[in-house]
Formats: structure tokens, sequence, C-alpha cells
């Protein structure tokens, strides 16, 4: 009953921005580490940014500087600003979160994936 909903993928020129968006929804109680994770083509799925419950913050040497991450504890959603953006970062995006359930089990989440295309 534990849902992650993604939104604010597309298609954009190099030097362009993106803002993606990731909203939890079903029967939660808590919800500790947030993050995006990306895979390319040909590539290994990688770690871009984790924010975890105080708003500590990681991100991969790749995009330090160009993105940031950030979550809204009301409304149970993490998003992450993509700026100055590079054909490289060409990806399918995953949003990521441990929650604990209303019923007191921890669990790893996944969202659908969303796709971005960085191209001239």
């Amino acid at each position: 009953q534990v849902q992650l909903v993604e939104s604010g993928g597309g298609l954009v020129q190099p030097g362009g921005s993106l803002r993606l968006s990731c909203a939890a929804s079903g029967s939660i109680s808590s919800i500790n580490i947030m993050g995006w994770y990306r895979q390319a083509p040909g590539k290994q799925r990688e770690l871009v940014a984790r924010i975890d419950i105080i708003g500590k913050t990681n991100y991969a040497e790749s995009v330090k500087g160009r993105f940031t991450i950030s979550r809204d504890n009301v409304k149970k959603s993490v998003y992450l600003q993509m700026n100055s953006l590079k054909p490289e970062d060409t990806a399918v995006y995953y949003c990521n979160a441990d929650i604990l359930t209303q019923t007191a089990a921890w669990g790893n989440y996944w969202g659908q994936g969303t796709q971005v295309t960085v191209s001239s």
C-alpha cells in the first residue's frame, strides 16, 4: 500500500534545468533517508544524491554544484533541482526511500523511474 510517484522528467537542451518531484503515499508512519538514483544506457545504476531526516545531504562528484536535493516532511516528498544539465546526465532517474509503515515494518521503496534526456 506504499507508493512513490515521480514527476518532472523530460527533454531539455544542454545548459538547461529540470526539477524532479517524488511524493510518497500510503500507510506511512515515518520516512528516513530519501534519495535519487540514475541509470544510463550500458551503465550501472548510481546514487545521484540523498538526504536524511535532519537535512544532511550527499552528492555524486559528477553533479556537485549543479544539482540540489531537498525534502518536505509534511508533504512526504523529495525533490531534485537539476541545473546546467549536460548530455552525460541523460538517464532514467529513480526515487528511493526507507519507509516505516503503520504496521511497524521497515522497507525500501522505489519509484517507477522517469526519463531525463539532455540533447540539442
